[in-house]
């Protein structure tokens, strides 16, 4: 089974191929990033507009790169969900016609599901069941994995999500977009220990998430001083260290509660070296064994979507409307 997948769902242009036996062959990716700078965060309309763009060169770069054709390709998989409306219509529009055109199934993928099988991408991959702790973009999520396509939410966000949390507080600091990725690099040169920030919800049982009290923490502790080099990065650090220790502990909870022993990280944040070395700590100390994407599948990438499809269409599991598209789709809903 032979696979090619799009993924548009936001600002990042991807597409990748992959083989159900000699994994993965190509994979091509254009990020948006410079020409949402400008505006400090990304215009949808825009965003939508360069997919439309990009596509099509990406695709035909990714099946050069594959030395594969529309008669070597099985089936197209398209992120339908959840994501920017338009850039998904992008994706799911293109990837209808050209499998009406090439005689091929097109398949919607939850894009979220690609992001809790990335790590399927590496050459010691997890097997089911598992535990995972989803960062991505506006989601933070523990889910239990028990096969693919048998996901149940353990405990979510009940506001912020950790990656918006880490994104608002680096607008704060003054750094520029996309802040995440600035602000950890930035909390390396801060000292530890000088801004003591909470541990959202660590004080009651449950497994939910909050970082919208921890973003607002952060900015009364700029407030009133002189916002210098020394004062941004022990912000950053504090900031950071809060957020890690609260993952860290939640996962901890999780393990215990799930007796999973097996801890997936997915996600953009995934790729925080921080967060992996603390969790990294939590599951020696539970008996477990922990995994990860490398660093270019954590964030959005259509070898995840691809990989996905594969296992999708191998297992059947690829029946749905001829086109879709879900700007809100909950992880595990039909």
């Amino acid at each position: 089974m032979r696979v090619l997948g799009i993924e548009t769902s936001c600002d990042e242009t991807a597409v990748a191929v992959y083989d159900g036996g000699r994994g993965l062959l190509s994979h091509r990716l254009y990020s948006q990033v410079t020409m949402h700078q400008a505006y400090g965060g990304v215009v949808p309309e825009l965003a939508s507009r360069d997919h439309v763009r990009r596509l099509l060169p990406l695709v035909r770069e990714a099946l050069a790169d594959a030395q594969s054709d529309q008669d070597s390709i099985d089936g197209i998989a398209y992120t339908a969900g959840p994501g920017l409306i338009g850039a998904l219509l992008v994706g799911a529009g293109f990837a209808t016609s050209l499998g009406l055109s090439w005689g091929k199934p097109a398949v919607g993928i939850h894009h979220l599901e690609g992001h809790l099988l990335a790590p399927l991408l590496e050459p010691e991959p997890p097997g089911f069941p598992f535990l995972a702790l989803l960062v991505s973009g506006g989601h933070t999520q523990l889910v239990d994995v028990a096969a693919l396509g048998k996901y149940r939410i353990l405990g979510e966000t009940l506001d912020d999500a950790a990656g918006e949390a880490f994104d608002k507080t680096a607008k704060q600091l003054g750094l520029p977009y996309p802040g995440g990725a600035a602000l950890a690099k930035l909390a390396d040169q801060g000292a530890s220990g000088r801004f003591m920030f909470p541990r959202p919800m660590l004080d009651r049982p449950g497994l939910d998430f909050s970082f919208s009290g921890l973003k607002t923490a952060a900015l009364v502790a700029l407030r009133g001083r002189v916002l210098d080099d020394t004062l941004r990065a022990d912000v950053a650090r504090g900031f950071q260290e809060a957020v890690v220790d609260t993952l860290a502990e939640k996962c901890r909870r999780a393990l215990e509660v799930t007796g999973h022993r097996r801890l997936v990280i997915a996600g953009g944040v995934g790729a925080n070296i921080r967060l992996r070395e603390k969790l990294a700590q939590v599951v020696r100390g539970a008996g477990a064994e922990l995994y990860f994407p490398r660093t270019e599948f954590c964030t959005d990438n259509g070898a995840m979507i691809a990989l996905a499809g594969c296992l999708r269409m191998t297992a059947g599991m690829h029946r749905g409307p001829p086109m879709a598209a879900r700007a809100n789709w909950e992880l595990g809903a039909e």
